[in-house]
């Protein structure tokens, strides 16, 4: 780039003019339409890419939050469908107004997990009863790998699965508890579905996905959550395509 395009990509996104060659150009009137239109574009993908969150605190709130955003971090790629994902949970819960709205961030993670599932890459998914004739032995040494459309997220002393889902639903209900919660994203036939996920399925996945075998992973899950029984976790995660047959690159 030359030193006048990232200049005039500045401009863009300012709210005060610019000093120097462009200041002519930050008051025309047509330069003022394009403007507006590239902001809206920002402010709308993250709209679109954070759902739940605007349904959350308004359109009101989250635009002129997003508008920060756009300002601060603005995109890096014409392909807006992840603007956000590095750092916008991060931010709006940072902002001073957010202070009695400590989920957020947890809120924004689990709009991107939808997401990253909406669009990942389709893979077989192992059968239910894949496993039912495995010995003791063979089992624990199973090596289970995560399906591609596979999303999950603990989010500790948060409840943040039963807000979204609420809102997602657009159902209003009693404020949930104030404790941790799973959330389990997976892709049937083009459709994602979200359900709650105990810690001990979460803590599963996470050392599938680095590749333990399921023995180690079953301990891995017992040792943070040793009150939740396992055999039903892990059938919950085979029904709902958690896993792929393939060994993924």
């Amino acid at each position: 780039m030359t030193g006048f395009q990232p200049a005039f990509a500045r401009a863009l996104l300012a709210d005060i003019p610019p000093s120097g060659p462009l200041q002519d150009v930050f008051a025309q009137p047509a330069f003022a339409v394009y403007r507006n239109t590239v902001l809206k574009g920002c402010i709308d993908a993250l709209e679109a890419n954070f759902p739940t969150v605007a349904r959350l605190v308004g359109s009101d709130w989250f635009r002129s939050a997003a508008l920060a955003y756009v300002r601060a971090r603005p995109p890096r790629d014409s392909r807006l469908l992840a603007y956000g994902d590095a750092d916008f949970g991060d931010f709006v819960q940072a902002l001073p107004t957010a202070a009695d709205l400590p989920y957020l961030a947890g809120v924004a993670h689990a709009d991107r997990l939808w997401r990253a599932c909406h669009v990942a890459s389709d893979a077989p998914f192992l059968p239910v009863h894949a496993l039912a004739g495995d010995a003791p032995e063979a089992l624990a040494a199973r090596v289970l790998h995560p399906h591609p459309a596979t999303q999950w997220a603990w989010f500790e002393d948060m409840p943040v699965a039963s807000l979204w889902s609420q809102q997602r639903a657009g159902v209003t209900m009693a404020p949930p508890a104030w404790r941790g919660e799973g959330l389990l994203f997976t892709r049937e036939d083009g459709a994602v579905h979200g359900q709650p996920l105990p810690r001990a399925g979460c803590a599963l996945l996470d050392a599938c996905a680095a590749g333990h075998a399921l023995g180690e992973a079953a301990q891995h899950a017992l040792d943070l959550d040793p009150a939740t029984p396992l055999a039903p976790v892990l059938q919950l995660l085979l029904r709902a395509g958690a896993f792929t047959e393939e060994r993924l690159p």
